[in-house]
């Protein structure tokens, strides 16, 4: 064991507490991957045992059994079947709630009989305490045959003691790791199939032989010869697969439901748990979705409130640096391009930051405290008259943050048609990176101030939310119409996991995980594109850039304008004349009906890539249109006019604008993500003709009738 570092997992039920005690152990050290050829997220960190052991952990996604029902649960599966498997631990940690114990023991006895060496972590065990429940870990152990200790991810209790039984397992091999007499016994039926299928596969593990016979066809470690040998055999011995699976289940929950009244002692309550109390308020089906609505708007207030300090100071410092770094450097083109183009539109989307940090601690403190989990619950029937289900308000609110991890978490919805039409709607769901377009345009359209209590510039933000959630309710419904699903109606079966207060450890890994992908994701995005439209901006063809230039000259001497207003009127013709100015002049005649001019052309050509990238662009643009480097890009689209002399951002079109960026799929990698999960390009087109169908009608509608 120790040519080589422990390879150990974290496997449990959904809610067990895993990413706590993942979270507990790694520290910041930990980072976040794919599983290889699917989007699944897979969670790896190391830690070190008392003997300063390095050991490789691995979070797995949560599943309930080895009878999987979606994406996440399959992958397990597909592991922990493979001894050949890179990611086949040598040890499993198994986290069970101790408070929901019979239901959390049905995985881990079919663990116990894949012969697995494994660790049984009772967590949450402050709960179990705190409502006067008692477990004999020592008793349970000895009736499973590995080791049992009880732990608290939330406070640490025991992980000491966690670490000495993993370091116990590296000195003294895995014997005393594994059941050595079956939990569960192979009926004889079931053995003439296992004895074939060992035969074939040349395995001597009954269990995983069974286990063979049930996901045949799908486990992709098997090979198609594999395929057809073990359905020849479950054929031939009349092998039944529902009734195998319920007649195991039932089996198992008949052994450990009596061990588990022996090991845990629980008070005889004849009044309600605090939980249950809560839940017949927040899952009221009239006063639950106004707690949900009034959390909602509470979210979008504090991300307009709380944010526009530090927001000021990091508006502050770019423009400074822009200075400075102009001050610094000789006239050319090189002090040029890091000015204009990569300070410009770094300090353009990186003012947002707080913005962004703010929704992503809210939303993690929501999913820490077991709100969210009520949430799914109480939406499943309005999901289902639109052709969702109850998890599809997983993925739409997750949406709120970024659709890609809330697409990739459409893989819990059993139901292909429910899961494909979750896919289709939940980009409409305003994400993080239109924070900063919304924050540009809403001072277009709502003047600071109050109503009430409430921001009013904090409600408009809502109601964009609120437009994005409705439109994306009624294309569901086009689309449950378009998309008549042969499948039986999938019903949500669900635990929900007792309140709790937030670990805040949990929480602010979870918001620097999510906050740094978006800096470096939208970074590198917006840097390449900074430094590409800076060129465009600054060069054209021919000399009709210097012509420009000349011109501008010449009007201003004839006007006897002063120093500032000359540099920015040269500034502007440059722009006017530049290769992007041609291609903003290209698109102008199929924006124009919708209030835009040339210049936002150009943005939303850029901003294809990813919406934020319109800040950015529209910060290079200004940037190299005026000669003003502190002045912020809002503070200079507030002063851009139409050749008419009328405003460019009135109220008209910067509603117009907004209701563009509401509905238009600007996100490459939510196209690619749609493709993936699909497995089809077919989808991920419909989806983006459809929302650009939307954005232009929609913002063609508004402007006409506002202008």
């Amino acid at each position: 064991m120790a040519d080589k570092r422990l390879s150990v997992a974290l496997i449990g039920n959904p809610n067990a507490g895993k990413s706590t005690i993942f979270n507990l152990l790694t520290g910041l050290r930990q980072h976040v991957s794919n599983f290889p050829g699917i989007t699944v997220d897979k969670k790896i960190g190391v830690f070190q045992t008392g003997s300063s052991e390095k050991v490789d952990l691995i979070d797995l996604p949560g599943i309930y059994s080895l009878f999987p029902n979606s994406k996440d649960e399959k992958l397990v599966v597909d592991i922990i079947t493979d001894p050949t498997n890179s990611n086949y631990p040598d040890l499993v940690l198994y986290v069970a709630d101790v408070n929901n114990l019979e239901r959390h023991l049905l995985l881990s006895t079919q663990l116990l009989d894949l012969k697995i060496p494994m660790i049984i972590v009772l967590n949450m065990i402050d709960i179990a305490e705190a409502n006067e429940q008692s477990v004999d870990a020592d008793a349970l152990q000895k009736e499973l045959e590995v080791p049992v200790l009880t732990m608290s991810g939330k406070t640490g209790y025991q992980v000491d003691e966690l670490k000495n039984k993993i370091e116990k397992f590296i000195s003294e091999g895995k014997d005393a790791f594994v059941k050595e007499e079956p939990f569960y016994c192979i009926t004889a039926g079931e053995k003439v199939l296992t004895d074939n299928v060992n035969a074939a596969m040349k395995s001597d593990q009954s269990y995983r032989s069974k286990i063979l016979a049930h996901h045949h066809e799908w486990l992709s470690h098997l090979n198609a010869a594999d395929r057809i040998q073990i359905k020849s055999i479950a054929g031939e011995v009349g092998f039944d697969n529902i009734k195998g699976q319920i007649s195991e289940t039932m089996n198992r929950y008949n052994k450990f439901g009596y061990l588990v009244k022996s090991t845990l002692n629980k008070p005889n309550l004849s009044s309600q748990s605090f939980t249950e109390k809560i839940d017949n308020i927040i899952t009221h089906k009239i006063v639950g979705p106004i707690i949900f609505f009034a959390i909602m708007l509470l979210m979008f207030q504090s991300i307009y409130s709380w944010a526009s300090f530090p927001m000021d100071l990091i508006d502050g410092f770019f423009g400074t640096a822009g200075s400075f770094v102009r001050s610094i450097l000789p006239e050319g083109w090189f002090t040029n391009l890091i000015v204009d183009g990569i300070i410009a539109g770094l300090g353009g989307i990186l003012i947002f930051i707080p913005q962004i940090t703010i929704l992503f601690l809210l939303i993690a403190v929501l999913e820490e405290s077991g709100y969210m989990s009520r949430a799914v619950f109480m939406f499943d029937g309005l999901m289902q008259r639109f052709g969702l289900n109850g998890r599809s308000i997983v993925a739409l609110v997750s949406s709120g943050a970024c659709a890609i991890p809330a697409i990739m978490s459409t893989r819990t919805i059993g139901n292909r048609t429910e899961r494909l039409i979750t896919i289709m709607v939940s980009p409409l769901i305003s994400c993080s990176a239109r924070i900063p377009v919304y924050t540009v345009l809403i001072g277009f359209v709502v003047a600071p101030g109050s109503l009430g209590i409430f921001n009013t510039q904090g409600l408009a933000f809502m109601g964009l939310y609120m437009l994005g959630i409705i439109a994306s309710l009624l294309v569901a419904l086009v689309f449950k119409t378009l998309l008549p699903s042969d499948e039986e109606g999938s019903y949500l079966m669900m635990e929900l996991p007792q309140y709790k207060r937030p670990i805040w450890k949990n929480v602010l890994l979870t918001v620097k995980e999510k906050v740094q992908a978006f800096v470096v994701e939208a970074g590198k995005v917006i840097l390449v594109i900074s430094v590409v439209l800076w060129f465009l901006a600054s060069y054209g063809p021919g000399t009709q850039v210097q012509d420009a230039e000349l011109e501008a000259i010449s009007m201003s001497t004839q006007q006897g304008l002063e120093d500032t207003e000359k540099e920015n009127l040269i500034a502007a013709k440059r722009i006017e004349a530049s290769y992007a100015g041609h291609l903003g002049k290209f698109i102008e005649p199929a924006i124009a009906p919708l209030g835009f001019d040339w210049k936002i052309g150009i943005a939303l050509l850029t901003s294809f890539a990813a919406r934020e990238v319109f800040v950015g662009t529209m910060a290079t643009i200004y940037s190299i249109g005026s000669s003003d480097d502190e002045t912020s890009v809002t503070g200079q689209m507030l002063k851009e006019r139409r050749p008419n002399g009328r405003l460019v951002y009135d109220f008209a079109t910067s509603l117009s604008l907004l209701i563009f960026y509401v509905f238009a799929l600007q996100c490459m990698s939510t196209i690619a993500v749609t493709k993936r999960e699909t497995n089809s390009w077919k989808w991920p087109i419909i989806q983006f003709v459809y929302m650009g169908l939307m954005a232009y009608l929609g913002s063609l509608m508004v402007y006409q009738i506002f202008s």
